[in-house]
């Protein structure tokens, strides 16, 4: 390993970073990020926690992996922000839009949906679950549109490489800050 990457992968230095899919395509994509922190790596190689801008995990990377590129700027890392928020679609996140309702995957395997939308359009939420669910391969004519239930919710983030980016609680109420109503569908 070069003592010049080791000097480079230093906390705040702004990077890209390409994906090894993408390295053989000529002008494969490339992301901006941040080195948020080094770790020691196998066999005594260095590695460079990176987070890419808008997410929310690191990434560990081998301070000389070929599609990393350190860039001259070093600022200060940007906080995550933490707390209660209002979603919006972000696939980083595991927010979809389908038939102009916000959905995201939730229980430990992901079989159940939370739909976002205003109270009194259950019926947009159902056909928003139903195009979600046929475009993943259910077979939606078993599936259970009766059991889908309204909640106010609020969403908070969750710290960096925790297991999910964001939690939810249906235990609020309507007007509570950064409370949305939700469709609850269960497996």
């Amino acid at each position: 390993m070069s003592s010049t990457l080791t000097d480079k992968a230093v906390v705040g230095r702004r990077v890209t970073f390409t994906y090894y899919r993408d390295l053989d395509q000529a002008d494969g994509p490339s992301y901006p990020g941040i080195i948020t922190g080094t770790e020691p790596g196998l066999s005594g190689s260095l590695l460079a926690r990176i987070r890419l801008d808008g997410a929310r995990s690191t990434l560990s990377i081998p301070v000389a992996y070929e599609g990393l590129t350190y860039l001259d700027e070093v600022v200060p890392v940007p906080e995550l922000p933490m707390g209660l928020f209002v979603p919006v679609a972000d696939d980083r996140h595991g927010f979809y839009e389908k038939a102009g309702v916000l959905l995201a995957a939730i229980g430990e395997d992901g079989e159940d949906l939370i739909l976002i939308a205003e109270p009194g359009r259950q019926e947009k939420a159902i056909e928003a679950a139903a195009q979600c669910l046929d475009s993943f391969g259910v077979d939606i004519h078993y599936v259970n549109f009766d059991a889908i239930r309204p909640h106010w919710a609020v969403f908070s983030w969750e710290p960096e490489d925790a297991e999910c980016p964001w939690t939810v609680r249906w235990d609020a109420a309507e007007g509570d800050d950064k409370a949305v109503h939700i469709y609850y569908l269960p497996a």
